[in-house]
């Protein structure tokens, strides 16, 4: 099969196959932290856990990179009036983002390199475009001088004739030899001096700006040239434009082969989320309001393809949960079905087809909604052989893989936490130890007490099954 993404660059759909056989080199825009990492964000970062996981599953190897930026404008800010340190004062912020990682089951890169532990490969790479008069100094901070860099703009298709003060890629408001030239290094000031975010360089103490960290860290861990570069579609400019401006000018060499985009996450409103607008949802706030991360996570990544925007909602939200349940519950009813005595042989071509056909879907641009879609139609057709007790050995043995690639993707199906699908099945064991001795006062206690940590445990013909819900308080 054959790997199609859509490369942001290009504008089309295009066969992938990495510089290097066998391995993918792959940098996605990590978290800046200075605050929680709301859903909108979450959405972005779970993406990348659906490319990485679709590159396995391709038979890649990923070398993953995903950057944590520990220092900019907003983090001096709010540590300067939290009376801190820049490192202090990230530390909490960056533990809550590897937990959201861990509650919503996304595979951990190889690679999490801070801002502040690769200063000397920022001011490397900035004595360079010094060099190569790409980039100047003015006052104590230091500047990319976008007229050197022809192909500036190709990214987002940006007329650069239309550059003018005020635009986001005039963010910088530093002396410049022209509006639209973005900042490499600040100048230090005493008050940075203070919240430990100023380094010495060859140019002046000071500190880098934003977008020279990711072009230094992601030559660092995985050379002039990625595979694929990943972000949220509001990064495209001016982030990604002024990182391939720098890191073009300074390697002469094509920065990144292929661009990933994944939209926004739109609020109750329709509106982008965003922390700097106030109005912002966290994983933590969902899960207070009673939603399972993994439900969030089924949201995040099959509701919608990435390329489109998708609007959170409880409703939303309570739909995946849904979905989820259905999932587990064919899965535990494959498993436990005794299988029958003959197959049928139409349900097992129709798997075949089906797994078939969801793979296809995930090789074209990583389409996860279609595939899930296609599998929830067989699940139903699945589910009424096994009504009919048509579903064999090599039946069974088909809709488990089926239900494994999914997951592979997915990761939604399989004990939220380790040991607990073996302890659930104990106390389900002990409970109908207790109703056959007629202790129903037991029975029922094992009941409540898995309700209370959110078990729920329904009887039916083919024995006592259990899923997730919201815990009792």
């Amino acid at each position: 099969m054959t790997l199609r993404l859509h490369n942001t660059l290009t504008g089309a759909k295009e066969v992938f196959a990495p510089l290097e056989e066998g391995h993918v080199r792959m940098y996605t825009c990590g978290p800046t932290v200075w605050n929680f990492a709301h859903v909108g964000n979450l959405r972005a970062f779970l993406f990348y856990d659906l490319v990485r996981r679709h590159l396995n599953v391709a038979g890649y190897r990923t070398t993953h990179v995903m950057n944590l930026t520990d220092i900019d404008d907003r983090i001096l800010d709010q540590a300067m009036h939290a009376g801190t340190t820049i490192a202090e004062y990230v530390k909490p912020y960056e533990a809550a983002f590897f937990e959201n990682m861990a509650s919503l089951r996304a595979e951990r890169a190889e690679h999490y390199p801070r801002a502040t532990e690769h200063i000397p490969e920022m001011v490397d790479m900035i004595s360079t475009l010094i060099k190569h008069e790409n980039a100047y100094v003015a006052d104590g901070d230091v500047y990319f001088r976008i007229a050197s860099f022809p192909k500036y703009g190709a990214l987002s298709h940006l007329d650069r004739a239309g550059l003018k003060a005020g635009a986001r890629v005039a963010a910088d408001k530093y002396d410049k030899e022209s509006v639209s030239d973005f900042a490499l290094w600040k100048k230090a000031h005493p008050e940075d001096e203070k919240l430990g975010a100023a380094w010495d360089a060859p140019f002046g103490r000071g500190r880098p700006g934003w977008h020279i960290e990711c072009s230094a860290m992601s030559k660092r861990y995985l050379g002039d040239t990625l595979d694929i570069h990943s972000g949220g579609v509001d990064l495209m400019f001016p982030h990604h434009e002024n990182e391939i401006a720098q890191s073009e000018a300074a390697n002469h060499k094509t920065f990144a082969r292929v661009w990933l985009h994944s939209e926004f996450l739109a609020d109750a409103t329709g509106e982008k989320m965003s922390k700097s607008a106030g109005g912002f949802t966290t994983l933590r706030d969902l899960v207070a309001a009673g939603h399972d991360p993994l439900a969030v996570r089924f949201f995040l990544i099959a509701n919608a393809h990435y390329r489109s925007r998708v609007r959170l909602s409880t409703e939303a939200l309570h739909a995946a949960a849904e979905q989820v349940r259905r999932l587990r519950e064919f899965a535990d009813r494959v498993k436990r079905t005794p299988a029958a005595e003959t197959d049928d042989g139409e349900l097992a071509k129709r798997t075949a087809e089906v797994r078939a056909a969801y793979r296809e879907a995930l090789d074209d641009d990583l389409n996860l909604p279609q595939g899930i879609g296609l599998a929830f139609d067989h699940i139903r057709e699945a589910n009424a052989a096994l009504d009919a007790g048509r579903v064999g050995a090599l039946n069974k043995v088909a809709l488990l893989a089926l239900i494994d690639d999914m997951d592979a993707h997915l990761d939604v199906i399989r004990a939220e936490e380790p040991g607990l699908a073996a302890e659930v099945e104990r106390l389900i064991a002990e409970r109908e130890e207790a109703r056959r001795s007629r202790d129903f006062a037991r029975a029922d206690r094992i009941r409540d007490d898995l309700k209370s940590r959110g078990i729920a445990l329904e009887d039916s013909r083919d024995g006592v099954r259990w899923r997730r819900i919201s815990r009792v308080t």
